[in-house]
Protein backbone atom coordinates (compact mmCIF):
# COMPACT_ATOMS: atom_id res chain seq x y z
CA UNK A 1 0.00 0.00 0.00
CA UNK A 2 1.57 3.48 -1.08
CA UNK A 3 0.40 6.05 1.39
CA UNK A 4 -1.76 8.92 -0.05
CA UNK A 5 0.53 12.05 -0.52
CA UNK A 6 -1.61 14.90 0.26
CA UNK A 7 -5.25 14.63 1.89
CA UNK A 8 -7.48 15.35 -1.74
CA UNK A 9 -5.75 12.20 -2.83
CA UNK A 10 -6.40 10.32 0.29
CA UNK A 11 -10.42 11.21 0.07
CA UNK A 12 -10.00 10.27 -3.58
CA UNK A 13 -9.33 6.80 -2.55
CA UNK A 14 -11.34 6.67 -0.12
CA UNK A 15 -14.45 7.44 -1.61
CA UNK A 16 -12.94 5.52 -5.02
CA UNK A 17 -13.08 2.60 -3.06
CA UNK A 18 -16.45 2.76 -0.99
CA UNK A 19 -14.51 3.49 2.41
CA UNK A 20 -15.24 7.00 3.12
CA UNK A 21 -17.83 5.79 5.48
CA UNK A 22 -15.76 3.56 7.56
CA UNK A 23 -12.83 6.10 7.41
CA UNK A 24 -14.98 8.44 9.63
CA UNK A 25 -16.54 5.39 11.64
CA UNK A 26 -12.62 4.38 11.93
CA UNK A 27 -12.11 7.99 13.16
CA UNK A 28 -14.67 8.32 15.57
CA UNK A 29 -14.00 4.97 17.39
CA UNK A 30 -10.25 6.11 18.17
CA UNK A 31 -11.08 9.69 19.22
CA UNK A 32 -13.77 8.34 21.41
CA UNK A 33 -11.00 5.58 23.14
CA UNK A 34 -8.98 8.74 23.05
CA UNK A 35 -11.55 10.35 25.31
CA UNK A 36 -11.53 13.64 22.72
CA UNK A 37 -15.47 15.01 22.86
CA UNK A 38 -15.67 14.91 18.64
CA UNK A 39 -17.91 12.60 16.71
CA UNK A 40 -18.28 12.80 13.42
CA UNK A 41 -21.68 12.11 11.30
CA UNK A 42 -21.27 9.70 8.27
CA UNK A 43 -22.40 12.23 5.68
CA UNK A 44 -19.69 14.74 6.87
CA UNK A 45 -17.89 16.36 3.88
CA UNK A 46 -14.51 15.87 3.49
CA UNK A 47 -13.49 19.57 3.75
CA UNK A 48 -15.04 19.66 7.07
CA UNK A 49 -13.76 16.76 8.25
CA UNK A 50 -10.29 17.97 7.57
CA UNK A 51 -11.49 21.74 9.45
CA UNK A 52 -13.37 20.06 12.34
CA UNK A 53 -10.02 17.91 13.15
CA UNK A 54 -7.44 20.42 12.47
CA UNK A 55 -9.07 22.79 14.89
CA UNK A 56 -9.17 20.30 17.51
CA UNK A 57 -5.75 19.02 16.46
CA UNK A 58 -5.00 22.68 17.52
CA UNK A 59 -7.13 23.23 20.46
CA UNK A 60 -5.04 20.30 22.02
CA UNK A 61 -1.98 21.35 20.90
CA UNK A 62 -2.07 24.02 22.79
CA UNK A 63 -4.48 23.32 26.03
CA UNK A 64 -4.48 19.71 26.56
CA UNK A 65 -0.70 18.18 25.04
CA UNK A 66 -1.10 15.02 27.36
CA UNK A 67 -4.93 14.61 25.32
CA UNK A 68 -3.06 15.47 22.16
CA UNK A 69 0.04 12.86 22.74
CA UNK A 70 -2.62 10.18 24.27
CA UNK A 71 -4.77 10.64 20.48
CA UNK A 72 -1.41 10.26 18.69
CA UNK A 73 -0.98 7.52 20.54
CA UNK A 74 -4.51 5.41 19.92
CA UNK A 75 -4.57 6.00 16.32
CA UNK A 76 -1.02 4.84 16.23
CA UNK A 77 0.71 7.64 14.63
CA UNK A 78 4.36 6.75 14.64
CA UNK A 79 6.73 9.09 16.74
CA UNK A 80 9.06 9.62 13.84
CA UNK A 81 6.54 11.12 11.88
CA UNK A 82 5.73 13.72 14.40
CA UNK A 83 9.33 14.36 15.29
CA UNK A 84 10.06 15.19 11.63
CA UNK A 85 7.91 18.10 11.88
CA UNK A 86 8.18 21.75 12.49
CA UNK A 87 6.79 22.59 15.48
CA UNK A 88 7.48 26.75 15.16
CA UNK A 89 4.50 27.51 13.57
CA UNK A 90 1.43 25.70 15.13
CA UNK A 91 -1.07 25.92 12.78
CA UNK A 92 1.13 24.77 10.07
CA UNK A 93 1.67 21.79 12.39
CA UNK A 94 -2.25 21.22 13.26
CA UNK A 95 -2.62 20.93 9.36
CA UNK A 96 0.49 18.63 9.44
CA UNK A 97 -0.75 16.23 12.24
CA UNK A 98 -3.92 15.78 11.10
CA UNK A 99 -3.08 14.65 7.54
CA UNK A 100 -0.96 12.31 9.41
CA UNK A 101 -3.65 10.88 11.60
CA UNK A 102 -6.11 10.50 8.49
CA UNK A 103 -3.41 8.61 7.19
CA UNK A 104 -2.82 6.44 9.75
CA UNK A 105 -6.93 6.12 10.02
CA UNK A 106 -7.50 5.58 6.28
CA UNK A 107 -4.35 2.72 6.40
CA UNK A 108 -6.47 0.88 9.10
CA UNK A 109 -9.32 0.96 7.03
CA UNK A 110 -7.79 0.04 3.82
CA UNK A 111 -5.88 -3.30 5.28
CA UNK A 112 -9.42 -4.40 6.95
CA UNK A 113 -10.97 -3.50 3.78
CA UNK A 114 -8.53 -5.72 1.88
CA UNK A 115 -7.77 -8.24 4.18
CA UNK A 116 -10.72 -8.59 6.19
Amino acid sequence: MTLPSNFEVLIAEAEGLDLYKKLIVQLNKDLLYANIDLEFDKETLPTSLKLVLQETVFHLINSKFSDYLNLLYIVDVPESKIKNLDGSDVLKLSEEVTFILLQREWQKVWYKAKYA
